[in-house]
């Protein structure tokens, strides 16, 4: 790992009278695949939503690369270096694959202004949609909306990596996946955190204790625990938090 890549202090966000989001410290590495943990309502999604920023912290900072970019839109931080999947597919159905993937690329490039009224193909996007694809092994070609539910996480990762981020944060890329999907989609995270930054939300247990060098364990908008697999497993706090639960 070399280094911070992303870093948050004391992250809060309130909802009226609720705290979805309290005081989270979390610290990012190029090398590292970071996996954040808990019960639903636990406030993973919110934190993802505010590192991106889709969600404007009521408290706290979030640092980029050293800069303090507290406060920036999710567009500005896309073209700063953060690529981010969602929890429910959110790909053009009705556009071919590869039109997506370009068309993500291209906003990274030129913002969303020239992107929507963008009518030439550009060199730079069509090349970085290809490395895209091929890095998460989709072909080009088809209608996105053709494609498996398994398929449709791939596409929706290759369009964070089209716009060339430093930092990955992927909201249950395994959502809906079979194990032999399973499998291709946790060697390909090990194969990204070599050279990104990645943050993961996962509720498949057993897929990450395989895969995640970090774990971060939230209860009720708060950290609970951070630490290895191995100290999170050894952990009586955790264990009690997950009651029944199995990790």
């Amino acid at each position: 790992m070399s280094g911070a890549a992303l870093r948050c202090e004391g992250l809060t966000r309130h909802f009226g009278g609720l705290t979805a989001v309290g005081d989270v410290h979390l610290s990012l590495g190029v090398g590292e695949l970071h996996a954040v943990i808990g019960p639903n309502g636990a406030g993973k999604s919110t934190l993802v939503n505010l590192l991106s920023g889709t969600l404007r912290p009521s408290a706290g900072r979030v640092m980029l690369e050293g800069a303090d970019v507290t406060g920036w839109p999710a567009w500005r931080l896309a073209q700063a270096g953060i690529g981010r999947s969602f929890q429910r597919t959110n790909v053009l159905r009705d556009m071919s694959v590869f039109e997506n993937v370009r068309l993500a690329a291209q906003a990274r490039d030129f913002g969303m202004a020239r992107w929507l009224r963008a009518a030439q193909r550009e060199p730079a996007p069509i090349a970085a949609a290809h490395v895209a694809l091929s890095r998460v092994g989709l072909r080009a070609e088809g209608i996105a909306g053709t494609l498996s539910h398994g398929e449709l996480r791939l596409l929706e990762i290759a369009m964070a990596l089209a716009t060339r981020p430093r930092v990955l944060l992927l909201d249950e890329p395994l959502a809906g996946m079979g194990p032999e999907e399973g499998e291709h989609v946790a060697a390909l995270l090990k194969e990204l955190s070599r050279d990104h930054a990645v943050l993961l939300i996962e509720h498949d247990m057993d897929f990450v204790f395989a895969v995640a060098d970090t774990l971060t364990v939230m209860v009720d908008g708060r950290v609970l625990e951070q630490g290895t697999p191995a100290q999170i497993r050894a952990s009586a706090a955790v264990r009690e938090a997950y009651l029944g639960h199995d990790v």
